[in-house]
């Protein structure tokens, strides 16, 4: 039996390649002979780094920059010199994980970090810069990352306005000068976020209560969303609130577009072109492909890696099985998703705070149990 697992993160849980080791232990346990093969993923969110690193040649650099509240910190891109790219992970700047609980509000945040990141690579030589998005505490629409490369936004005043989340409705004029230095330099937004910029499936309301608001916050952030967008279509001449992908990391898939005329990646399909996965699976045939995450839900159908591992299964004809904490969708949605099968490795007799402490064992056990009743 050959199998090929390509799981992300279980948040708060476990590492990718927590995940891997603990799916590689079960299976064996129950088909000792199984030959795995196994890839680092991303959705081009927490962990990107990690996963670019694993299938290219280059170096980390450090540099100073600023979280999402401001302060000032030490974060990390990948640069490869040879082919002048640099590969930036948003949430290294711009994301939850630097942020306390209480501290998180994305009325407040603001990507001007991830710029900075940006604004180096650029010195540094780089004419290709690829930003993973995902896993961030902000709703700013990539104006502060704007703002950090030369962008000006004003309020009716003339004053400057802070890059913020709240403020993007204050937003009257947008001015860009000292550009020149990114004229020559390609973008790329490295996501599997299918949401637009506003309205019910976008970047607020999809997402910004897990990032610290309030139900009347997310109202508020919607409307700036939209200003947003208003005011870039009359003085850029720019529309593209509705295309796919520019809610993601709370609009700065937008922002990247808007300010950078960045393309778009497919999160999922650009790591795995990178780990020449399409190769393995015309070569080799593989019996069952395993992803998994945190939690499958309904967001899972609007563009995160385990539908890019689904749609790739499916393209090769491979049963693909998700492999989750907590299974919150409906079997016609799950099927409709494509999946083969699900495993919820949670306990319902425990508690939420030992099955995320125990999820590599908890992981390994349900394997372990799927593969035996097939044995």
């Amino acid at each position: 039996m050959k199998i090929l697992l390509i799981p992300d993160k279980f948040k708060g849980s476990a590492s990718a390649k927590e995940v891997v080791a603990a799916l590689i232990k079960g299976i064996k346990r129950a088909v000792p002979h199984a030959n795995i093969k196994s890839f680092l993923a991303s959705d081009g969110g927490d962990g990107f780094l990690d996963a670019v690193f694993n299938y290219i040649d280059a170096e980390e650099v450090k540099t100073k920059t600023f979280d999402p509240l401001g302060r000032p910190i030490t974060a990390s891109y990948l640069l490869n010199k040879e082919n002048k790219s640099a590969y930036i992970e948003m949430a290294k700047a711009s994301g939850m994980e630097l942020l306390t609980a209480d501290e998180r509000n994305p009325m407040d945040t603001t990507t001007f970090g991830t710029g900075v990141l940006i604004k180096n690579a650029v010195s540094q030589g780089a004419n290709k810069i690829y930003v993973g998005l995902g896993g961030s505490a902000t709703n700013d629409g990539g104006v502060g990352m704007a703002k950090a490369l030369g962008y000006g936004f004003k309020d009716h005043s003339g004053e400057t306005i802070d890059p913020i989340g709240k403020n993007l409705i204050n937003i009257q004029s947008i001015e860009s000068k000292s550009l020149e230095r990114y004229l020559g330099v390609s973008f790329y937004a490295v996501n599997d976020v299918q949401n637009p910029l506003y309205g019910k499936q976008g970047a607020a309301y999809v997402y910004a209560k897990q990032k610290g608001a309030s139900d009347a916050d997310i109202e508020d952030l919607d409307a700036g969303l939209v200003h947003l967008s208003k005011i870039v279509k009359e003085q850029l001449n720019k529309d593209i609130a509705h295309v796919s992908g520019a809610g993601a990391a709370g609009g700065l898939g937008y922002g990247l577009k808007t300010f950078l005329n960045a393309e778009y990646v497919v999160g999922i399909e650009f790591l795995l072109g990178l780990a020449k996965i399409p190769q393995l699976l015309k070569k080799q045939k593989i019996d069952y492909i395993i992803t998994g995450e945190g939690k499958i839900d309904g967001q899972t159908l609007n563009g995160k890696l385990i539908k890019g591992v689904v749609d790739m299964g499916k393209q090769h004809k491979i049963p693909v099985l998700g492999v989750c904490g907590k299974l919150d969708i409906d079997k016609k949605e799950l099927f409709s998703l494509g999946l083969h099968d699900a495993l919820e490795i949670s306990e319902a007799s425990k508690s939420l705070n030992y099955n995320m402490s125990h999820a590599p064992e908890l992981i390994e056990n349900a394997i372990y149990m799927y593969f035996q009743d097939m044995a």
